[in-house]
């Protein structure tokens, strides 16, 4: 693979996307209260606990999730530091233990009211208590839509896991249809539903699934040039668009950043012309598909802001990289 530049450039893709950077009013009180209820399980190690602090889940529950009310809020929040849990304890794992855990969590989601069997880990029981509160101000189509798409989410982790498992770098599509399911993007937007009670039809309307396509690929995209550094750095990039397409397209990295950056470009274009198609939805639901594809929208500012706004990617240098940028390249461990 071709040698690595010293710098590692960042253009601004969402300069004029139309969704400003808003936050939740209820951010402080609920990122405490989600906070100390992750941390009431132990599930970290010291290293755990420190890249846990970093992350900050709550402000990006905040940001992707402005006028939530208190109770979906805290539901956005709980949500996230489940998402980091389950990671957490299947970065490493085996294929079948990782599809154990999957299981265990699809049960304890289904099951909200059954007590998980001793000896369990504990991601089990930290996703049956997110889930019995959820439901409790959770519209039905949500919950359902929900439950769907977070089996299609930990499922693909134990594909991701096959690939690790296998060494295997795949290519540029089937990266991307993986790492649709793999971004844990579609629960999230179910979230928005919660107050909802959008029918099928709409959700699965052509254009509103092409919306949500491109909002995943844009999250994906970004998501993927600001991690690759960190994830270079360590040996495990392999799950990353960035060597993706220097692998199998023979790029140079400043290749594969102008190749990321002209599609984020046809996307965002895309998103806004499909926006402007005439309403697919019958009338009475006009104020909800409009707060949802806002949502949408709105999900793609928000994990853009909270990849420089924690210190997931950069530390505490995230302000300046998003004003200047730029970073230095890490040295890739051997």
């Amino acid at each position: 693979m071709p040698g690595l530049p010293a710098k590692l450039y960042f253009p601004d893709i969402l300069e004029s996307w139309p969704w400003p950077r808003r936050i939740n009013s209820y951010f402080a009180e609920v990122k405490v209260e989600s906070d100390k209820w992750i941390e009431g399980f132990r599930a970290f190690d010291a290293r755990g606990v420190k890249a846990f602090n970093k992350c900050n889940f709550g402000l990006l529950s905040s940001i992707a999730y402005p006028i939530a009310s208190r109770e979906h809020l805290r539901t956005g929040c709980d949500l996230m530091n489940l998402f980091f849990v389950f990671d957490d304890i299947t970065d490493e794992a085996d294929v079948e233990t990782v599809q154990e855990l999957a299981n265990n969590v699809m049960d304890a989601l289904r099951h909200p009211h059954r007590p998980r069997p001793s000896g369990e880990s504990v991601v089990g029981e930290i996703a049956r208590q997110f889930w019995a509160r959820a439901i409790r101000t959770a519209s039905p189509t949500s919950m359902k839509r929900f439950i769907d798409t977070f089996d299609a989410y930990v499922e693909s982790v134990v594909d991701q896991a096959k690939d690790r498992s296998d060494d295997r770098i795949r290519t540029v599509d089937n990266y991307m249809e993986l790492r649709r399911l793999t971004i844990g993007g579609k629960p999230s937007f179910a979230l928005l539903e919660l107050g909802m009670d959008l029918p099928d039809g709409v959700i699965e309307h052509p254009v509103m699934e092409k919306l949500t396509e491109i909002a995943l690929d844009l999250i994906i995209l970004g998501n993927d040039i600001y991690s690759y550094n960190k994830e270079q750095a360590a040996n495990d990039d392999a799950h990353n668009i960035v060597t993706v397409i220097m692998y199998h397209h023979h790029e140079t990295l400043s290749g594969a950043m102008d190749w990321i950056e002209r599609e984020m470009r046809r996307l965002v274009d895309q998103f806004g012309r499909l926006m402007r198609v005439e309403p697919f939805w019958p009338e009475e639901f006009d104020d909800q598909v409009y707060e949802y594809i806002n949502g949408l929208g709105n999900w793609v500012r928000a994990n853009d802001s909270w990849s420089f706004e924690s210190g997931r990617y950069f530390g505490n240098d995230g302000l300046r990289v998003q004003k200047e940028r730029t970073i230095v390249l890490s040295p890739r461990s051997k």
